[in-house]
């Protein structure tokens, strides 16, 4: 793919007038735009479609999430109760790795990705990796550790509190929490992607002239996020715990140790490849500068196609508000 110019764009392929500045940067627009802008954004929306179909929230939560919990904590972690601020807390960070494994963590990847380019040697890349995934846990941790407080205060009164049962044809309060939280983060990272390659303005572009690190911490606010919508039966179990001690100091630190929990896996992953990968990777993606605009956008537009299609789609068709959405047997 050929890069375009860094004067101002005045037409994508699609047709749509660009009327902003494409000087202005932040940490996911690099301003090397690829030619086939409409059809990346075609697949990739395409891909998290595709991915709504096959994917089986009973075999990640269950299979996966509940055999990791209980192997880490050695008992039944949804039989056994959670006795004490300790046994929370153990309890928080291990149900945090147990749910690693969603298709929400490839904005994470996304997110992650422009570290991948960095230069120097091994130690230097470590390096340039472990700041920016230092910036996106302050907003993850601002985020879990204020929404876990506020469950410590009122959690008993709130939607994800309930264990009433969905039935057909109507959608409880916390499905509805769930759609319009995921809702939301999945059109936000559909617009990241969207602005990663130049179609729309950059949200970032002004404040990233004074603070640099402002994408990475709204990113750790939206993966902070997750919490607030997250309806993992390990989640609830905690969540309700918390809501019932009327602490919300102990609130705020189970929440947060979660959201640890929940990316520390894929932050050591991310680790390692940088330290692995050597210079190759580097010069792969600095040799043709669009490669990097590719894999971000796609990472962005997939995640969040996936998110809006799974939580506001899917899951109307699963309560039967809607008539039909097409499902992998297993799923």
């Amino acid at each position: 793919m050929a890069d375009t110019s860094t004067r101002r764009q005045k037409v994508v392929p699609a047709g749509i007038q660009l009327d902003f500045d494409p000087q202005a940067r932040s940490a996911f627009v690099n301003g090397h735009f690829p030619r086939r802008r409409g059809l990346i954004i075609l697949l990739s929306v395409i891909g998290g479609f595709l991915l709504t179909v096959v994917w089986s929230a009973e075999f990640v939560d269950q299979t996966i999430g509940d055999n990791v919990a209980n192997t880490l904590l050695g008992h039944d972690a949804k039989e056994t109760p959670i006795a004490g601020i300790a046994a929370g807390i153990a309890f928080a960070f291990v149900s945090g790795l147990a749910g690693t494994f969603t298709a929400c963590n490839i904005a994470a990847f996304g997110a992650v990705a422009p570290m991948l380019g960095a230069g120097g040697g091994r130690w230097a890349r470590l390096v340039q990796t472990l700041k920016p995934l230092a910036w996106l846990s302050v907003g993850m941790i601002a985020i879990s550790a204020t929404y876990g407080a506020i469950v410590g205060l009122v959690g008993t009164s709130m939607p994800q509190f309930s264990t009433a049962a969905n039935t057909p044809g109507s959608l409880s309060p916390r499905s509805i929490q769930s759609m319009v939280v995921f809702g939301l983060i999945g059109l936000i990272l559909c617009y990241l992607g969207l602005a990663a390659l130049g179609v729309v303005p950059d949200p970032f572009a002004r404040i990233s002239r004074r603070f640099p690190n402002a994408p990475m911490v709204f990113m750790g606010v939206l993966i902070g996020g997750f919490l607030i919508g997250r309806p993992f039966a390990l989640f609830r179990q905690m969540f309700r715990d918390a809501a019932e001690s009327g602490n919300p100091l102990y609130g705020a630190a189970a929440f947060t140790l979660q959201s640890i929990g929940n990316i520390v896996i894929m932050a050591v992953l991310f680790l390692i490849l940088a330290y692995a990968t050597g210079s190759r990777l580097q010069r792969w993606l600095t040799a043709r500068p669009t490669r990097m605009t590719v894999i971000i956008a796609v990472a962005f537009i997939v995640a969040g196609a996936f998110t809006f299609l799974y939580w506001d789609v899917r899951l109307l068709a699963r309560r039967e508000i809607i008539p039909w959405y097409p499902e992998a047997p297993w799923a």
